[in-house]
């Protein structure tokens, strides 16, 4: 049995991107309906091309929509100011992409510091570091790093100002099966322990097995949207 979703905290309606190029339009997204409900798990699946990656940046306000309407919180983000979309981004979003974009002359510690100075009710450095299990790992720097371990200071980075969403594009795309069924279980934590809504983009199947909810698109639109009756564990997903 699924436990009862929370309320909604992002909701979009009838949403459109479309992007020039020269004399072509791309539709990007064709008139999405799309919530995200609190503290629940959404896996979002598709081939290259078939708008999940511009939907989630919309959702997190790193693009805005050609038309449709989105808000957070009942907070309109529909027509937004560049300021209130830094806002929205700095105060409630974390991201989390394949590459894992570390700064490569700063220690993990530092890494994540760097994000906890500019939050409004950031968590320690350390602590996000241990959530993610490297806290022995701190003063470290990236060229030291797994793979691995570089995508969950990545993921430290972006909980370590407490964000009530987390937005994750293929963050086990650069990863052997292995590694990132250990992201997942780091990403399954945060969720679990922080409470924070998870939407994880993948064209990876298997990863579905871990949400709440499975979103399909294709083409630009929403092929289906259904509960994941049987949610498994990642340590229970290979690829």
């Amino acid at each position: 049995m699924l436990e009862s979703v929370g309320p909604v905290v992002i909701r979009a309606r009838g949403l459109v991107k479309t992007y020039k190029m020269g004399d072509i339009e791309v539709h990007a997204l064709q008139g999405i309906n799309f919530d995200l409900h609190r503290a629940e798990r959404v896996v979002l699946l598709g081939p290259s091309g078939s708008g999940k990656s511009t939907l989630l940046n919309i959702l997190g306000g790193l693009d805005v929509p050609t038309a449709g309407e989105l808000a957070y919180a009942g907070n309109d983000l529909s027509h937004p100011s560049e300021e209130a979309l830094t806002q929205f981004r700095r105060q409630h979003i974390g991201f989390i992409f394949q590459f894992y974009n570390l700064i490569p002359s700063l220690t993990a510690r530092e890494n994540v510091a760097l994000v906890a100075d500019i939050a409004q009710k950031p968590m320690a450095p350390d602590a996000a570091l241990d959530l993610v299990g490297l806290s022995d790992r701190g003063n470290h720097f990236p060229s030291q790093m797994s793979g691995g371990e570089q995508q969950r200071v990545a993921i430290a980075r972006a909980i370590v100002k407490n964000p009530e969403i987390l937005l994750c594009d293929e963050p086990t795309g650069a990863l052997d099966a292995q590694t990132g069924r250990l992201v997942l279980e780091v990403l399954d934590r945060v969720n679990r322990e922080l409470g924070t809504t998870l939407a994880v983009v993948t064209h990876n199947a298997p990863i579905a097995q871990i949400a709440d909810r499975v979103v399909t698109m294709a083409d630009g639109k929403i092929a289906s949207d259904v509960p994941n009756i049987e949610r498994k564990a990642p340590s229970e997903v290979s690829w």
